[in-house]
This record gives C-alpha cells, structure tokens and sequence, in this order.
C-alpha cells in the first residue's frame, strides 16, 4: 500500500447476498477488503474485514455487472487517504469520504482476516 491515494467502496451484490469491498489504491491495483459493514455504520463500529485478491484501478469508477453477470457493484463511498501509521498486523488511515472521514484502522489478525473500523472508539 502506498502512503496516500483514492479509495472506494463498493457494495456488492450476488444473488441474495450483500457485502461491500474497501479497495485502496496501491500502484498500479487497488488491495482489497470485503466488508461485511455498510460504510454508515463503519463510522461508529468495527466490523468484520478479509483481504481478498487486489483489483483492477478501473474499479474505482465502475459500477454495473461482475463475475459474468453474477453480481453488481454500485459505489457506496469515495474518497482519499493517507496512511498515518503503518506497523506489523495494523495500519491507520485518514480517510477523505464522503461518509467516512477521519482516523480508521484496517487491523489484521492473521490468515488474511481482520477488522476495520473508527480509531478510536
């Protein structure tokens, strides 16, 4: 992940399930987290987050079909970060949104799972 860039969320819909992808820009792809939170609750309490395989930088303006008419993604939350401090298992985030603004951590608590939530609540 590189220190600042633009992230989305996206909600993602297959089927009668719903979730919601976190993607941030890193480089040349976007490193990616699935959700199991809306980004409205997001700004009081932490959820569940899994990392999942990076995506294309073309996911953070689509909207429309996936995984061959599947699914559907719409934008939920836009914006920019910047990476305040980043150590083993944690990084902290300033987000931008235009849900989501101020400090968020993205914690990892190991096999690719994590949460992501308020810094502080």
């Amino acid at each position: 992940m590189k220190d600042s860039g633009k992230f989305v969320i996206q909600r993602h819909v297959r089927g009668e399930e719903v979730h919601w992808d976190l993607m941030l820009e890193a480089g040349e792809e976007l490193e990616t987290y699935r959700l199991s939170l809306p980004p409205e609750k997001l700004t009081k309490e932490k959820g569940p987050a899994v990392k999942i395989f990076e995506h294309p930088l073309r996911f953070l303006t689509y909207e429309g079909p996936v995984n061959q008419g599947k699914g559907n993604v719409e934008i939920a939350e836009r914006g920019t970060y910047n990476v305040i401090h980043q150590r083993p298992g944690c990084t902290e985030l300033e987000l931008a949104g235009e849900i989501l603004q101020g400090r968020f951590t993205l914690n990892h608590t190991g096999d690719e799972k994590g949460n992501f939530g308020p810094a502080h609540l």
